[in-house]
């Protein structure tokens, strides 16, 4: 009894040797899975086959992640660290990492990350970063990170979110900002006007919900109108859009400002005053419209009513002449001729 037990225990080491799964997981060979799931793990474990496409870290206790945790796994597609208690990530923590797309880092410790902390992950699609304590997040999450299509920001501590940020991502499709304290003062008209933007275009997003201030809390920030923000210094961000939607509008004028000299060689006028960009609001550019066209159907209106007056005018004055000036001109002709008559006699 003793031998069969000691044939089998030296099998199993023998496949775990031959195979290199890591103690306390499992090995799924046909799909190149590896599940070190609930095993109480407090580091990324070694000895993981390089040919691993999943691996599953979840709901263990890891606290820190090495340089080279995962040097041995360059083929990694996706990479689950949920419900652990990682607090910080250098920037090298997933270097080589280059063919990972998914990223699951919900239920953590995490305040902060610096701005090239996922810059080694160029084909990363889905990065889910929620139930942390990120107070702030850099302007971008990495020099190679343009193919994220969904972030999730869910459930941290985040006041407010750079609008640089989210334009870094330029495929961005679903974007998640639920129970965060967002501060709704000026800074935030920048993110309002990408998430109209965003939402235009056909994104998804479950909306910001302002905490502060007080006049604002619970309202959701695209349903706060503009108006409330109209003490606030114009911004880089509604400069920007400005640009954008005046960008055709820009280069005609820029066109009217050029001469040609006499050798045919054509200059731009630096002297010519160039109009401010000025933020756009759909708002107020249908309310314009409307006013607009009241105020000229007004005048047309006025017009109109002059030319019939004057025609009216006009007919009146002719009908007075006929019905009693020419009688009085008929009736004077011959007295008038009387005298001149009787001189010739």
């Amino acid at each position: 009894m003793k031998g069969d037990l000691l044939l089998v225990s030296s099998i199993i080491v023998l496949m775990h040797m031959v195979f290199g799964c890591p103690e306390k997981c499992l090995c799924h060979q046909t799909s190149k899975t590896v599940d070190c799931r609930n095993q109480g793990l407090v580091e990324i474990p070694s000895h993981i086959p390089p040919e691993t496409l999943i691996l599953q870290l979840q709901n263990n206790h890891i606290w820190r992640i090495n340089q080279n945790a995962f040097s041995e796994t360059p083929l990694l597609k996706i990479l689950d660290l949920s419900n652990n208690s990682v607090s910080n990530l250098s920037s090298g923590v997933f270097q080589g990492l280059r063919y990972l797309q998914v990223l699951n880092l919900t239920k953590n410790l995490i305040y902060y990350l610096e701005n090239k902390t996922f810059s080694s992950l160029p084909q990363l699609k889905e990065l889910d970063l929620s139930s942390n304590s990120i107070l702030n997040l850099p302007e971008t999450l990495g020099n190679n990170t343009g193919n994220i299509t969904l972030l999730s920001v869910k459930y941290n501590k985040l006041q407010r979110l750079d609008r640089i940020l989210l334009e870094s991502l330029p495929n961005l499709k679903v974007v998640l900002f639920k129970n965060n304290p967002w501060e709704c003062t000026c800074h935030v008209i920048g993110l309002k006007l990408w998430l109209e933007s965003f939402l235009y275009r056909g994104g998804i997003s479950d909306g910001i919900i302002c905490s502060t201030p007080e006049n604002r809390k619970g309202k959701d920030l695209l349903k706060v109108p503009y108006e409330m923000y109209g003490t606030c210094p114009p911004t880089a961000a509604q400069v920007h859009l400005a640009n954008i939607h005046h960008h055709s509008s820009e280069h005609r004028s820029s066109l009217k400002h050029t001469h040609h000299n006499e050798n045919g060689e054509s200059s731009h006028s630096d002297c010519e005053p160039k109009p401010k960009p000025r933020p756009v609001s759909l708002r107020h550019a249908i309310a314009t419209v409307v006013i607009t066209g009241v105020v000229c159907g007004i005048v047309c209106l006025m017009m109109l009513a002059a030319a019939v007056y004057g025609c009216a005018y006009a007919a009146i004055t002719a009908k007075y002449h006929r019905e009693h000036l020419a009688p009085v001109t008929e009736l004077g002709s011959p007295e008038e001729k009387e005298p001149f008559d009787s001189s010739l006699a």
